[in-house]
């Protein structure tokens, strides 16, 4: 009888909240979600996965510290995963959070007043409180460990993939938007992103006979009228948020990709760029080495001339483009969002 209720036991059942996965404008935490759902049913042999939106009307808090942990419970869940850093403080079953960045903590003038408060009020301690932390780099999680006193012995570091649905090729003679080759950078137009520093080296290879626009792909998050005026006169396109269609082309087509970022938990944008074999000119700093590693270049942060000569090679030196553009498809290639899910399948069996 005892054999016999052991092969019939149902399985251990995981609740995955699925809310960022069908925001309309997916960036960032949606866009994670969205990949780690579509690979995770391959990797979770043996495991029942409850995938749950918000239901829960009123604020979006209410769904991930009240809504979440109901909804877990109701499915009799052995592991609650939150893909963002808002995990329920008070649920019935063991939980997994993943954290992408403590940006909040790093620059919090790039943020709003409430939204900082949300932020710095629940993530500590949802991630103290979480008896298993994914990390999407080991920067992300000495950060964390560094910045609220973790053991490594609860974090596991998992690193994304690309991530926006590809084309397959570049277009055959034609660019997206106006005529004419173009450097590109992509990222909400804010202080931590650092743009102002991409249109001073940008401005000084203008003056030395540069053709490129420049164009830069994000939402203004206030940052937009300094840039302008940055600019003054010389070809600088925001585009705003675009499609997934566009962003594509954009950066397949792009002469190189600039990321002066000061601060980043990933950088997805480094490898979607490389999967698509455009150069890649990034600051050293936080983790864009360790997500870019050899198939990149690197500048101080905030230093302009140093990210023009870097910018002249990458878009001049043949052999250091070619180089670049190798190594980029070697580094993106190496990561796939069946890795990231197998290894977050690993995560949900430590707990199950």
């Amino acid at each position: 009888m005892a054999l016999a209720h052991l092969r019939f036991a149902a399985m251990p059942v995981v609740t995955v909240d699925a809310t960022d996965a069908h925001a309309l404008a997916l960036r960032g935490w949606g866009r994670y979600t969205a990949r780690l759902l579509g690979a995770l049913p391959a990797a979770a042999d043996g495991l029942q996965l409850n995938f749950v939106s918000r239901s829960t009307p009123g604020p979006e808090f209410v769904w991930e510290q009240v809504g979440l942990a109901r909804a877990a419970r109701r499915a009799g869940s052995a592991v609650l995963h939150a893909p963002n850093c808002f995990l329920p403080l008070r649920r019935s079953c063991p939980g997994v959070v993943t954290v992408h960045d403590l940006a909040f903590e790093a620059h919090p003038e790039d943020f709003g007043r409430l939204t900082a408060l949300k932020f710095r009020a629940v993530a500590p301690r949802a991630a103290r409180s979480a008896e298993r932390i994914i990390c999407v780099s080991r920067f992300t999680a000495e950060d964390l460990q560094r910045r609220y006193g973790i053991g490594p012995e609860r974090v596991r570091v998992i690193p994304l993939a690309p991530a926006l649905p590809r084309r397959g090729r570049r277009s055959a003679g034609s660019r997206p938007q106006d005529a004419g080759p173009y450097v590109l950078g992509v990222g909400d137009l804010r202080g931590k992103k650092d743009f102002a520093c991409l249109v001073r080296a940008w401005r000084s290879l203008r003056r030395e006979g540069l053709p490129h626009r420049l164009v830069l792909a994000g939402l203004d998050a206030g940052e937009g009228p300094r840039l302008r005026a940055a600019a003054g006169e010389e070809p600088l396109e925001l585009t705003g948020y675009i499609e997934d269609a566009d962003l594509d082309a954009l950066l397949a087509d792009a002469d190189v990709l600039v990321h002066p970022s000061r601060y980043e938990g990933f950088g997805l944008v480094v490898v979607e760029a490389m999967a698509r074999s455009t150069p890649v000119v990034a600051a050293e700093a936080t983790v864009l080495p360790e997500t870019g590693g050899r198939a990149a270049l690197y500048f101080p942060p905030g230093d302009d001339r140093v990210l023009a000569e870097r910018m002249r090679a990458a878009l001049e030196d043949r052999d250091t483009r070619e180089q670049l553009i190798a190594a980029g498809r070697e580094r993106a290639g190496s990561l796939s969002w069946e890795a990231t899910a197998a290894a977050t399948v690993a995560v949900y069996r430590e707990l199950v």
